[in-house]
């Protein structure tokens, strides 16, 4: 029996036999909320504030509409770690899926290794797509989970104690790796690499290893992408975004696939105290290194304290639609997010490729003023929300003709 082969075979997988493991509906619908966050960036909340000053409210949703500019969280920095972490969630169900059917360890590794190709392969499509050449870059949230998937499968076949290790030893040594690199010295040129002179974000002491585009990994960047064909050399990304960010961001994932087993060890019970405990744990190590100046809490280079802060925070998530959706049992409401949830990868492209052609077709058969009905300001929202309802007219016809998109 297949079941009896595979690592993370649960007591029900042996009652079950072959029978490949029930979907997981929570995570369907945490999965689509964060790609509807990701969708969601057509509403032009920045926008809107701008055309009222002062307005709290529409200050507070486009704070949570925007990345942070260095340190700090908002909701829209927990859409690319929550994605990343779902990936760690979905594996122990993949794995289980596929041995089911007769999987063999060496084909579902290549096929790891295969979809770690796609993932960064097509992370570098989509950012190429209004660029004269191939854009050689791999912060991409896609490309992000590719250069670490194959990684993560194999923890998936180790014991749990190989996936804590693991994670430690990722976070304790990137850390280090960048506490040893020399600071930069008072004479460092920031603007030549991108950093604006007014900039109020540099940290001093200690925490200066981690400031923005004077660090480790801005340094092996300027070595690697300059491998790459490119209209000019590279110098720094603007928004501080790096290529070794794939390191911590596998310690994400590893925290995934943690809860994924925890989730399918105790089915159909939901492990709610331990999700709770994970992430008031996580939010509180991050922040804690944080305010020790030990490691800053910095999505953009995905610093080893944003690990466990993010990593919290998305084990809160967990737990809180777990809770909704299979505990209280409330499902209906959550139909628009299943929708989404179940074709993520069609979502993801849907936002990159569709993003000119929806609002320009709009412009064309509508006239250009036809979203300013409800005033100048609030353009910006009516005219995304009529794209974000395009979006998901789209995905709902994918989900009725059952076309779902795998990688």
């Amino acid at each position: 029996m297949q079941t009896a082969l595979n690592p993370l075979a649960t007591p029900q997988d042996k009652l079950r036999g072959a029978q490949a493991p029930p979907r997981n509906v929570a995570l369907d619908v945490y999965r689509g909320f964060v790609m509807l966050l990701m969708m969601a960036e057509v509403l032009r909340l920045a926008h809107v504030s701008q055309a009222f000053p002062g307005n709290g409210f529409w200050q507070f949703l486009a704070f949570h509409q925007t990345h942070a500019e260095w340190a700090g969280c908002s909701l829209h920095d927990l859409i690319q770690p929550s994605f990343s972490f779902l990936v760690g969630v979905a594996l122990p169900y993949s794995i289980a899926s596929r041995m089911a059917k007769g999987g063999t360890f060496g084909k579902m590794f290549a096929h790891a290794v295969w979809r770690s190709v796609l993932l960064a392969a097509l992370g570098i499509f989509l950012r190429s797509t209004h660029s004269p050449q191939s854009n050689f870059t791999f912060e991409d949230t896609l490309t992000q989970i590719g250069l670490g998937y194959p990684f993560l499968f194999l923890l998936g076949f180790r014991p749990p104690r190989w996936q804590w290790a693991a994670l430690g030893v990722i976070l304790t040594g990137y850390w280090l790796a960048w506490a040893i690199y020399p600071v930069a010295g008072p004479g460092f040129d920031y603007q030549a690499v991108g950093v604006a002179a007014d900039w109020p974000h540099h940290y001093t002491g200690f925490a200066a290893h981690w400031n923005k585009n004077a660090n480790l990994g801005l340094a092996f960047d300027q070595w690697f992408m300059n491998l790459f064909p490119r209209v000019k050399p590279f110098v720094a990304n603007g928004g501080g975004y790096l290529t070794l960010s794939f390191i911590p961001t596998l310690g994400t994932m590893i925290l995934g696939l943690i809860a994924g087993r925890w989730l399918r060890t105790e089915s159909p019970r939901i492990p709610m105290k331990r999700f709770v405990l994970a992430g008031v744990i996580g939010i509180a190590a991050g922040l804690l290194l944080h305010f020790t100046g030990i490691c800053p809490v910095v999505k953009r280079i995905w610093t080893p304290s944003w690990t466990l802060f993010s990593g919290g925070a998305c084990f809160l998530l967990l737990a809180g639609f777990s809770w909704v959706i299979d505990v209280k049992r409330y499902r209906k409401w959550a139909f628009p997010l299943v929708v989404i949830g179940m074709n993520s990868i069609a979502a993801y492209l849907i936002a990159h490729l569709f993003d000119r052609f929806i609002p320009d077709s709009f412009r064309i058969h509508l006239g250009p003023k036809f979203f300013e009905f409800a005033g100048a300001g609030l353009e910006p929202l009516m005219q995304g929300i009529a794209i974000l309802l395009a979006y998901w007219l789209i995905l709902f016809w994918m989900y009725r003709r059952k076309l779902f998109l795998r990688i």
